[in-house]
């Protein structure tokens, strides 16, 4: 079930250094929401915060009415990093079981079989091999698996794609637009990329340069499902346009 989050008065220090400060936000359940803004502006200790993995100076969050860490410990969070993070001694089909594997209890459905997962996303050929035979964008296929297949509630996501190629880039959010549809996870996604927030998000918090302030929350508005002619829509690019001024703007605040 897709989760709910609730971000209150979030502030986040680092000895004399503030790296966030007044974050409110609530986060609908099944919804795509993207972190947009300057770097060093808090959008990875913000989504570190939401994920549970950090507790801020002050203020609160909230997982379908719980603390972070204890949808952590109930397996309603899921978290993918910039790094695919493969076990180099287990195979792909063993890396995509990988948090099943130590989450025994943890229920298997249909929409998220790490092995129909992993044919969906065009690695079923691939099941016996290790990572040092697939290529980067292929491993983090494998690490998207692995995170779709613990059937977490809220998935959060740190520039999982930023070390891949333009155009491997533009097939990975096509894909995880896919798996989104079919697991219907709620998503916190961290990225640099005007073109990502646009074509994947519902809507886009673009916050200010340090210390980091939500200076405005971007609806989309696009159609769902998300298509690959979307790319060369002008509707895309009128929304990358919108997100590039708010993020020039919350950049001199």
């Amino acid at each position: 079930m897709a989760a709910e989050v609730r971000v209150e008065g979030v502030a986040q220090r680092f000895g004399a250094v503030a790296a966030l400060t007044g974050i409110d936000l609530r986060i609908g359940a099944g919804e795509f929401v993207t972190l947009f803004g300057p770097s060093g502006c808090g959008k990875t200790t913000l989504l570190r915060i939401i994920a549970g993995l950090q507790r801020p100076t002050d203020g609160s969050v909230m997982v379908d009415g719980r603390p972070p860490e204890h949808a952590r410990a109930a397996k309603t969070i899921g978290f993918v990093p910039q790094s695919p993070g493969l076990l180099p001694w287990r195979t792909v089909k063993a890396n995509a079981q990988l948090l099943l594997d130590v989450n025994r209890r943890q229920p298997v459905s249909a929409a998220h079989d790490p092995i129909s997962l992993l044919d969906e996303v065009g690695l079923g050929s691939f099941l016996d091999a290790y990572p040092h035979e697939l290529s980067g964008g292929m491993q983090q296929r494998v690490a998207l698996v692995r995170a779709f297949a613990l059937g977490a509630g809220l998935l959060v996501m740190d520039e999982p794609f930023a070390a891949l190629d333009e155009m491997t880039r533009e097939d990975m959010r096509h894909l995880l637009v896919r798996l989104c549809e079919r697991t219907g996870a709620t998503v916190v996604f961290v990225t640099h990329s005007v073109a990502e927030a646009a074509f994947l998000s519902d809507r886009v918090v673009v916050m200010t340069a340090r210390p980091g302030r939500v200076h405005s929350i971007e609806a989309v508005g696009l159609p769902r499902p998300r298509v690959v002619a979307l790319e060369t829509d002008p509707q895309l690019f009128a929304v990358e346009t919108r997100l590039r001024a708010a993020l020039h703007a919350g950049s001199n605040r």
